[in-house]
């Protein structure tokens, strides 16, 4: 059982949280090039093929009907829910394509729908693009499967939410952010507690059985008064996970950021009060903290797999499917197949018009050296279970781990005098002191983070 007097050490937070990778690949995608083509991508698909594991699917839908000035996901703003339709066209394309690659009785055991807003789409719209799916691809018909949603319980009606369920949906993440309406309106993102209840006890009825809630601390005018109220609200509709993430502020990547003031966000020390005592809090309330941003109830799927060392990581984050191809479909759409990783094109229109030529929408790629899956397995191991066994490594790649890694354990060392991390009988173990901080720790494998240079182009660690 975590202790969540032992997780937090201020000191050590304020020195090592500088900014590093999220880890949800390795190599990450600042190292992708354009040099990976089509061609690579049908090389990816052989290797797939030969290993016949099962497949996770994503589908990315950009659209949504409001900004919300927080965002940092590719997506469109549009109120013209016409515009959806020559988009699905193409993706149905893109499906069709896949499939292709992937064909054979591979079962889809985890599915999801990311945006932008997948509820954009009309309920007829979603049911024909699940058909799509199911037509192509080897969807399981029980629940089985992880088949997840992001929701925006402002663009989901009961109407809605059925359909979701009759289509296949067993799990659903809804968005909050924050319930306090002077943070909403100063985000643009106006939604009432009244509505996000509605829709999680309505899921609750129609038997999906988890439901997510996502919230973001470091937004205009909160507070830890404010954020306190905001998580004991989301605790009385007693969620099966909550995400809490950080809000990076990075205006001159993310246009709509540009209408946030600086001037009205918390303060550094303030959001860390206010991290600190929303974790303290999810954990006095019975949730485990999985990692990152994540919590769980104890007997979610989640917690479950960490506790028998299953848990995985990909590009949504936390994951129970290890033994998953990610297959993606959709505008900038990220896959992993294969020894590769592969996105399609950012930009909608490059994205269309390649499917237009009959060509797979891939922008740009990488091939994972020996090293670099020395090194995921290792990052991989310390994100998702806090703790690598070193013999069992070297069983696994046939090498001395210390010997292999011999800069990155003298580096350790100094997270080790920090109490950060044990290193004892062949073993990595972090502390619970560590955990907030295990994507410093996890970035000292990276060797695509130069020493001198390890900040450039990713978010703060907390």
């Amino acid at each position: 059982m975590l202790d969540k007097k032992s997780l937090w050490d201020e000191k050590l937070i304020r020195r090592y949280d500088l900014s590093g990778p999220r880890y949800t690949s390795y190599p990450t995608a600042i190292q992708f090039d354009e040099l990976f083509t089509a061609d690579d991508c049908l090389k990816a698909a052989q290797q797939s093929q030969a290993s016949q594991s099962p497949l996770s699917l994503y589908v990315h839908i950009p659209f949504c009907a409001h900004v919300c000035y927080y965002c940092a996901c590719n997506k469109v703003i549009t109120k013209h829910r016409d515009r959806a339709q020559p988009y699905l066209d193409r993706l149905y394309k893109d499906i069709e394509k896949q499939a292709e690659l992937f064909s054979g009785n591979r079962v889809v055991n985890q599915l999801h729908w990311g945006g932008g807003t997948p509820t954009f789409i009309s309920d007829e719209q979603m049911r024909e693009l699940m058909n799509k799916l199911k037509t192509h691809f080897n969807l399981l018909n029980d629940d089985t499967g992880d088949y997840s949603i992001e929701i925006d319980p402002r663009e989901a009606s009961p109407e809605t939410l059925a359909t979701l369920r009759d289509i296949g949906f067993n799990r659903i993440s809804l968005g909050v952010q924050d319930f306090d309406s002077k943070v909403q309106q100063a985000v643009n993102r106006v939604q009432s507690e009244a509505q996000t209840r509605l829709v999680l006890e309505e899921g609750r009825r129609l038997g999906f059985k988890s439901i997510n809630i996502d919230l973001i601390y470091g937004l205009p005018f909160q507070t830890p008064e404010t954020f306190a109220t905001t998580v004991s609200r989301v605790l009385d509709m007693s969620p099966d996970r909550l995400s809490v993430f950080n809000y990076a502020h990075m205006p001159h990547r993310f246009k709509p950021q540009r209408r946030i003031n600086e001037s009205e966000l918390p303060t550094p020390d303030q959001k860390l009060t206010i991290l600190h005592q929303t974790i303290d809090t999810l954990i006095g309330a019975g949730y485990q903290y999985i990692g990152m941003d994540h919590f769980a109830k104890p007997e979610d799927e989640l917690s479950i797999a960490q506790q028998n060392h299953k848990l995985h990581r990909n590009f949504q984050g936390y994951t129970t499917h290890s033994d998953c191809d990610l297959v993606s479909m959709g505008v900038s759409a990220i896959s992993q197949v294969g020894l590769s990783y592969y996105q399609n094109h950012h930009d909608i229109e490059e994205y269309q018009n390649a499917i237009d030529r009959d060509e797979l929408p891939v922008k740009r790629g990488v091939w994972l050296s020996e090293d670099d899956l020395i090194r995921r397995d290792a990052i991989m191991q310390l994100i998702c279970h806090f703790e690598l066994d070193m013999a069992a490594f070297e069983t696994a790649h046939q090498l001395d781990f210390e010997t292999y890694f011999s800069k990155e354990m003298s580096r350790m060392q100094q997270f080790v005098a920090d109490g950060l991390v044990n290193i004892t009988d062949k073993r990595i173990v972090v502390r619970d002191s560590g955990r907030l901080l295990i994507r410093a720790i996890c970035k000292q494998f990276d060797k695509y983070i130069p020493d001198t240079e390890a900040v450039q182009g990713f978010s703060r660690i907390i």
